[in-house]
């Protein structure tokens, strides 16, 4: 078996693993993701593929963001149509992800071509939204355990946490078990289940997002509050990119329980967003999956004022005392959010609130980083606005908590780990704690390294 680190190597954005059998026949990719952030990764989505998709038994999609799940789409324009494998709420969350990243993409490129901001007359997007709704044909989902066969491998998904859906891969063929663990979760989420416990394995890939560093061990809801609060006093308006699966819910969830209780005033709270509110009403599909009831669920869906037409969105700014808006993308790379920030940078009295992790090169990390101004449609916009970061959201486990979680595993001293999904410093941060506090033996992936197992 070997293994092709495609993505997800040296960024958190990407992730792409080829897989090529022993008998030469069969190949298939573990997680299909779009790059993310700098320019330089942004246009490797517009590169030839490195592999022949002709040749693809399948692909196999860990969970559905779309820096595993968004570069789907665009081999499907390309002619792949093989299956895709992955877990039933994993479809579910793809069929509004996709064809969202789809007509984002479309909005964009008329919006640089009406305002002539692109140095291409005519700017195309990656795939549009109707090419993304068509691929979602090819998605085949499984249950939690319910084995896969693709050739003479065999797999299973395990929960992974993290989101719905959110699923490790475990890969038998060619003698070995190979483990993929996609994007882990923590123990103690706020919505999530914490991950199972791995099975023995002879290889593991594993992230390392949250490689150098630790989750502050902080009241979340009393930060938030603060933030809110502080806010409301200068008479501003709080705008929270947010990713549209997980980090919009849990926001919602604590907003509304804040209120409740007093701790903030019962302002006005518009989910812009299309693709979360429908994310939101996903939850309720799936109880197994998380620590909500279906009151809770229920509660997280009220109180929310959707937004979910572009007139809607655009009559926010007509909005003149303080509310909340929570819009897409959670690094701030594109969708609505990004005209909401346009219009509110420039006011002192407004607070633009980061809720998870900003990958090198996004808007998001250069404004938390204490830029003066940022780049929005081709022109520089001032920034005089707050701009803070809520810490401890997310939901991907910090190096301590994945330590703790492979030594939960049946994996025996000296498995082999091959970190993914991390920046460099923070990969490097997990291979020395893995081998100062763990039995196990872990090296960075390089990209387009072929492993040979």
């Amino acid at each position: 078996m070997n293994i092709t680190f495609l993505g997800g190597t040296g960024t958190v954005t990407g992730s792409k693993f080829l897989v090529s059998l022993e008998d030469g026949k069969q190949e298939f990719l573990v997680d299909c993701g779009m790059f993310q952030g700098y320019k330089w990764l942004r246009e490797r989505n517009w590169e030839t593929p490195l592999f022949d998709y002709r040749r693809l038994s399948g692909i196999v999609l860990t969970h559905a963001h779309l820096d595993h799940s968004g570069y789907i789409p665009r081999l499907y324009q390309l002619g792949y149509r093989g299956p895709v494998y992955c877990h039933h709420a994993t479809r579910d969350l793809c069929s509004i992800l996709l064809p969202d990243a789809g007509r984002i993409q479309e909005e964009d490129a008329r919006f640089y071509q009406r305002h002539q901001l692109s140095k291409h007359a005519h700017p195309e997007p990656l795939y549009n939204g109707d090419t993304a709704e068509a691929c979602l044909e090819l998605f085949q989902p499984v249950a939690f355990d319910e084995p896969v066969r693709i050739g003479n491998a065999s797999l299973y998904f395990q929960p992974a946490g993290h989101i719905l859906g959110a699923g490790s891969v475990i890969l038998e063929a060619d003698g070995k078990r190979v483990g993929f663990s996609g994007d882990v979760g923590r123990p103690d989420d706020l919505i999530m289940h914490p991950p199972r416990p791995l099975p023995a394995l002879d290889l593991l890939l594993l992230e390392s997002t949250y490689g150098d560093r630790r989750h502050p061990q902080i009241d979340h809801a009393a930060q938030l509050a603060e933030i809110v609060n502080t806010t409301v006093s200068r008479g501003g308006v709080l705008v929270i990119p947010s990713f549209a699966v997980g980090r919009a819910q849990t926001l919602q969830y604590l907003l509304l329980n804040l209120m409740r209780d007093g701790k903030i005033p019962k302002l006005p709270v518009f989910l812009d967003s299309p693709m979360a509110i429908d994310a939101s009403e996903i939850y309720a599909r799936y109880p197994d999956q998380h620590r909500l009831s279906a009151e809770n669920c229920s509660f997280m869906c009220t109180g929310i004022q959707y937004t979910r037409s572009v007139d809607q969105s655009k009559a926010l700014e007509n909005i003149q005392y303080p509310h909340i808006i929570i819009a897409g993308s959670g690094m701030a790379t594109g969708g609505r959010v990004l005209h909401h920030m346009k219009r509110l940078l420039p006011d002192h009295r407004a607070t633009i609130l980061f809720a998870g992790y900003q990958a090198g090169g996004t808007r998001g990390a250069r404004m938390l980083a204490g830029s003066q101004s940022v780049k929005i449609h081709g022109e520089y916009v001032p920034c005089k606005a707050k701009v803070e970061m809520l810490e401890g959201l997310s939901a991907h486990a910090d190096y301590k908590e994945l330590g703790d979680w492979l030594l939960q595993s049946k994996m025996e001293s000296g498995t082999g780990i091959q970190l993914v999904h991390g920046e460099p410093d923070a990969a490097d941060c997990m291979r020395l704690y893995l081998q100062d506090n763990t039995p196990f033996k872990a090296r960075v992936a390089d990209y387009r390294e072929i492993l040979r197992l």
